[in-house]
């Protein structure tokens, strides 16, 4: 697809991704105002952008979730999606780029970033999604472009190659020269940059930078590097088409610079998207699909409107979709398109039918999930990505707080876990709790927020149990007698129980060795019970486990024993017997990956040690250059604000993954503050 200069033409999706307040929504703003699709450019801190108009991300003055607009510049219709960038919400940009043509990646000069923008990057590399870097908030820069490259460079695993250079006049950034074009421009406020003659200094600067440029293109098109040897100057076009090329397949990163904010550097960008970003042809041979026949549609994100119901955004990859089509998923049907909408932030109108390349919204398909590949064929499409969900590092345990809510609550879970599949819900029989898991403090705050306000649901919150157990250590063997006599027949039943212990892990173990019948066979499968629901809560408060117990001896009433006479006696004999076998608590440990940045290894190393926890010791992070993974042991009774530490010592980028590794003997206070608490809950 093409207008015959070398142009793509035709509808593109564009990701905005990025460090967490590097100027994302600013710059979908801009580029709204730029284009005409909004009459004027909001702010963040006015709380009038376009993006960001949730009640949460308005609350917070943050991305939360993937914001789309469209708009159309020159003639060419553009869908910007503007994805959060704090690690917490980063499972939102999953889904958004299965189906993008193109990342524009937003960072700053900030030393502090650059773990974050290695992330994104990694990201974008590993999905081979062509992306060209805009070095925001130029204006307040106090390092020089090339610096700036330098300290970003390691970030990227491919070269950073500028396309801009700035024009500074006393310090102050007021415009830039366009290597490629070899052009000056003039920063205007909120309007288009002016042309004007490069002085004698700026052309020296514009030279050295331009060939920098060359170099970097050099490496992968040997024509032009023998030009340079030969100290020919390649032509514009040559120049153009090496760039588009290479950035296309991944081997360069181009950076624009700009500045957001004023609009600065946002025409040449947008210039840039129009010429070089790929088409949804280019998009489709990426992916391995091939044009024609039924259409293919990318889910990138879902949506549960108030009025309207639940909402697919999704990218039409080939053919069209109108209302009323049946689409299939993966597993056969996932429903009949009610509607297809224009999405501008909040707001979503109907429009007529969704052609290829555009990205719209699809009325009430139930089955449809965030990450599916639908079709209008009867066939199930192969799934073009296969999201995972992140483990979680942070969890509470929530409930209505009226409960007649309790069916409004689990309907609202179901909704915010559509909206956001990075959350996990569960259920823990043992304590009765419903827990919701995710990615971080503010994450499930936004959560919470999201049930109450946009649910209707008012919850308390707490920290979840931890799932303590408690064994023995010694044996004992106890009679269990229960007689009461009333009017009529009597209850009777009578054991002798053998308490042993068993090696950790090994569970419950009952058996019988009875013999004369003085405990009848019927009667045997009682006492098991019994001494089963003893063990739901031992005599430390908790659920005992790696426990033996034999039935050895008894006897019976011919007329006043029954099941539950001799269920009851098992329990008598585990109560007077349990606490003659020295219990002792258990506590879960974790086997816990940490991955941080090496330059932080020594500090995560610290925070595990001070959480009782023990090093196993760290290696590097496969496929990540200056990254380690640091494996411990840590109590599970430690974890629980492990990410708010790990991140605030490494620059909101540590993460980490943890799997229940074993129970371990917990005495001393320690044990005795967690009986007491168990204590005083059962009271």
């Amino acid at each position: 697809m093409g207008d015959g200069n070398g142009r793509v033409a035709g509808p593109r999706c564009i990701a905005l991704v990025g460090p967490f307040a590097s100027g994302k929504t600013t710059l979908l703003e801009a580029i709204l105002a730029r284009t005409g699709a909004v009459t004027r450019q909001g702010t963040i801190a006015e709380k009038n952008t376009l993006g960001d108009a949730s009640p949460e991300a308005r609350a917070h003055q943050m991305s939360v979730e993937a914001n789309v607009a469209e708009t159309e510049f020159m003639g060419d219709h553009f869908t910007f999606i503007d994805c959060p960038g704090s690690v917490e919400f980063a499972f939102e940009a999953e889904g958004v780029l299965a189906g993008v043509d193109l990342a524009v990646v937003v960072a700053e000069a900030d030393a502090k970033k650059v773990p974050a923008l290695q992330v994104m990057l990694k990201m974008l590399e590993d999905r081979r999604i062509p992306r060209l870097l805009f070095l925001n908030k130029m204006d307040k820069a106090e390092a020089g472009v090339r610096e700036t490259l330098d300290l970003l460079q390691p970030a990227s695993g491919v070269p950073m190659v500028l396309r801009h250079i700035p024009i500074t006049e006393k310090g102050v950034t007021t415009g830039f020269v366009d290597l490629a074009l070899e052009r000056a421009f003039v920063y205007r406020e909120h309007a288009p940059s002016e042309l004007v003659d490069m002085t004698d200094e700026t052309r020296s600067a514009e030279a050295d930078a331009r060939y920098a440029m060359l170099e970097k293109l050099a490496d992968y098109d040997d024509g032009l590097m023998e030009q340079l040897l030969e100290d020919i100057e390649p032509e514009r076009d040559k120049i153009f088409s090496d760039l588009v090329a290479e950035m296309r397949a991944g081997q360069i990163c181009p950076v624009f610079i700009g500045a957001a904010e004023h609009g600065n550097g946002v025409g040449r960008l947008l210039k840039a998207i129009r010429h070089e970003a790929p088409s949804i042809a280019d998009t489709r041979k990426r992916l391995g699909i091939a044009g024609g026949g039924d259409a293919i549609l990318q889910v990138m994100k879902t949506l549960h409107t108030t009025h309207g119901g639940k909402l697919s955004i999704a990218r039409v990859l080939t053919g069209s979709v109108g209302d009323g089509a049946e689409l299939t998923g993966p597993d056969g049907p996932v429903g009949r398109a009610a509607g297809i909408f224009r999405i501008m932030g909040q707001q979503a109108a109907k429009r007529d039918a969704a052609q290829e390349g555009e990205t719209v919204g699809i009325g009430k398909l139930d089955g449809a999930r965030t990450g599916m590949t639908l079709s209008t064929g009867r066939a199930a499409p192969a799934q073009l990505v296969s999201l995972v969900r992140p483990d979680a590092v942070l969890g509470t345990a929530l409930a209505a707080v009226d409960r007649k809510d309790e069916v409004k609550l689990a309907a609202a879970l179901t909704k915010v876990v559509e909206e956001d599949p990075s959350l996990a819900i569960s259920h823990v029989a043992d304590t009765g709790e419903t827990i919701v898991e995710g990615q971080g403090e503010m994450h499930l705050r936004v959560t919470l927020e999201r049930i109450t306000g946009k649910y209707g649901v008012v919850v308390h919150t707490h920290e979840p149990t931890v799932p303590y157990r408690e064994t023995i250590r010694g044996s004992a063997t106890v009679r269990g007698r229960h007689k009461k006599q009333s009017g009529g027949h009597g209850q009777f039943g009578d054991v002798v129980l053998e308490i042993k212990p068993l090696p950790r892990g090994a569970g419950f173990e009952f058996t019988e060795a009875i013999t004369g019948g003085v405990v009848p066979r019927n009667y045997i499968p009682s006492v098991e019970e019994g001494v089963s629901e003893y063990l739901a809560r031992g005599p430390l408060g908790f659920r005992v486990v790696d426990v033996a117990v034999k039935l050895t001896d008894g006897s019976y009433h011919t007329v006043d024993s029954s099941d539950m006479a001799f269920r009851t006696a098992a329990q008598v004999g585990m109560r007077e017997g349990m606490p003659q076998c020295h219990p002792v608590l258990l506590e879960p440990v974790l086997k816990v990956e940490l991955a941080v940045p090496s330059e932080a290894t020594a500090r995560a190393n610290a925070i595990v040690s001070q959480r009782r926890g023990q090093l196993l010791g760290f290696d590097a992070r496969p496929g990540w250059q200056g990254w380690d993974v640091v494996e411990a042991m840590i109590p599970q009774s430690e974890m629980r604000d492990l990410i708010v530490e790990l991140r605030s010592a490494t620059a909101g980028v540590g993460t980490f993954r943890a799997r229940f590794d074993h129970l371990a003997e917990l005495t001393g206070k320690l044990a005795d503050q967690v009986i007491q608490r168990s204590g005083q809950k059962a009271a």
